[in-house]
């Protein structure tokens, strides 16, 4: 079985964080993802507001780093939670529980933030924003092939 979903967006209100009674971290907060198409006429895009939550270490992270507007890419699981409501109807709800959190957009001016970094993930994860090709001459390992097709590896 497979439950993966990585969602990219931009955060509606800063992270909500609590602790648990036995005093785990729990972040939650909500995202705003367009969808990649438009309406039925053709006109603007839609989006989607997707709730989130984030568990311990990651939760103090997306609590300390993030704020309302910031791009954030968030790589996780999707789970359905049952509950009751004041009135005792049965109600569910889904929402991303986030095993990995990244920066979506490169560091603002005046933020401490770390730019382009993710919590939960090996330090050289890929980064979804921010990224500037590097100026200067290609690698020296690269040669540039004539317009011969007959020089491609494939």
């Amino acid at each position: 079985m497979l439950n993966h979903i990585v969602i990219m967006g931009r955060l509606t209100r800063d992270p909500e964080l609590r602790r648990t009674g036995t005093g785990t971290a729990v972040a939650s907060f909500t995202v705003a993802v367009d969808r990649d198409f438009g309406g039925r006429d053709g006109g603007e895009k839609e989006t989607d507001f997707i709730d989130c939550v984030a568990w311990r270490q990651t939760g103090e992270f997306v609590s300390k780093y993030f704020t309302k507007g910031r791009m954030i890419v968030v790589s996780g699981r999707l789970q359905i939670r049952s509950w009751t409501d004041k009135d005792g109807n049965k109600r569910r709800t889904a929402e991303v529980v986030a095993d990995n959190v990244y920066f979506g957009d490169s560091k603002r001016e005046g933020d401490n933030a770390y730019g382009n970094t993710a919590y939960g993930a090996a330090p050289a994860a890929p980064s979804f924003g921010g990224y500037a090709a590097p100026a200067g001459n290609p690698a020296s390992d690269f040669a540039m092939l004539d317009d011969d097709d007959a020089q491609l590896p494939f």
